[in-house]
């Protein structure tokens, strides 16, 4: 066991399953979602159902938790006995979360807080906190484990699948997937996140069984021949594709172990509408 006290901090959009955060004993730090009649606490007050129901009404907005939210579960850590936190956001290209928590935790009196940019988002970044709970449990010390969280960074991937490029759009998170856009809002992209952790399409396809076929290619040409690998299929409104896509990914990949299957955070959902189809995978040699 690590002789250091540490413990894990990850923000809601990370979309680390609900059992592993409990297993792992994970602190999280809730998005807020922003409706013209108030505020939610993302996961805590709203669920991705309610933000779907009212879409044809308002597409609401996202912000940073405040710093005060912040500060008061680095307060809660301290009170439990921590001296160290390593946190994983989701891509600081992506959220302004990574950096108020970066800085806040620099000037927390009584924490050591490192922030690991995943330059990822959803389950691509939930991925690396789970990593990082395991190399914790391994009794690695705290300095080494950053090092090796920083050097598998690009070892975690995610691909998504999007009904419509509507709320990327209305959200301004479209990010480097412009290109696509106007005669082309019929075809169905799959997205992930670049080098800077910046959305970007990596492939078109026309029409969403051919972009769910081609996500599979990603994978596996992703995975390679690589044998240790944890995989992922998240979902938003799209439980039986998402059932069906896990079920294929089995089927292809009979020796993988370690599968994750759940729901995207509703803070997520904001930007991408129902009939989102995420697939993370993460190389472990």
């Amino acid at each position: 066991m690590n002789k250091e006290k540490i413990a894990i901090l990850v923000d809601s959009g990370t979309d680390v399953p609900e059992e592993i955060m409990k297993e792992k004993q994970m602190y999280m730090i809730p998005l807020k979602i922003i409706y013209k009649d108030g505020e939610y606490i993302d996961k805590v007050e709203i669920t991705a159902e309610e933000i779907y129901s009212r879409l044809s009404e308002e597409i609401p907005s996202t912000s940073l938790p405040s710093g005060e939210t912040i500060n008061q579960i680095f307060d809660q850590i301290k009170k439990d006995g921590y001296e160290k936190v390593l946190a994983v956001t989701i891509s600081s290209g992506l959220s302004g979360t990574h950096n108020i928590v970066r800085l806040l935790g620099e000037q927390y009196d009584g924490l050591d807080v490192y922030v690991l940019n995943t330059k990822n988002i959803g389950i691509g970044a939930g991925l690396q906190a789970i990593r990082a709970s395991e190399l914790l449990e391994t009794g690695m010390d705290f300095e080494t484990i950053i090092k090796q969280l920083e050097e598998e960074v690009a070892k975690s991937k995610v691909y998504f699948n999007v009904a419509t490029l509507e709320y990327l759009q209305k959200g301004g998170r479209i990010g480097l997937v412009a290109s696509i856009l106007g005669t082309a809002l019929k075809l169905n992209p799959i997205i992930s996140c670049n080098d800077e952790g910046i959305y970007y399409t990596v492939s078109k396809a026309r029409g969403r069984r051919k972009s769910l076929e081609k996500t599979l290619h990603l994978i596996h040409k992703f995975v390679g021949d690589h044998r240790k690998v944890r995989l992922a299929v998240a979902h938003g409104a799209a439980f039986e594709e998402a059932e069906e896509m896990k079920a294929q990914l089995q089927k292809d990949f009979p020796w993988v172990e370690e599968w994750y299957f759940g729901e995207i955070s509703p803070a997520l959902v904001v930007h991408t509408g129902p009939g989102l189809l995420g697939v993370g995978a993460q190389l472990l040699d």
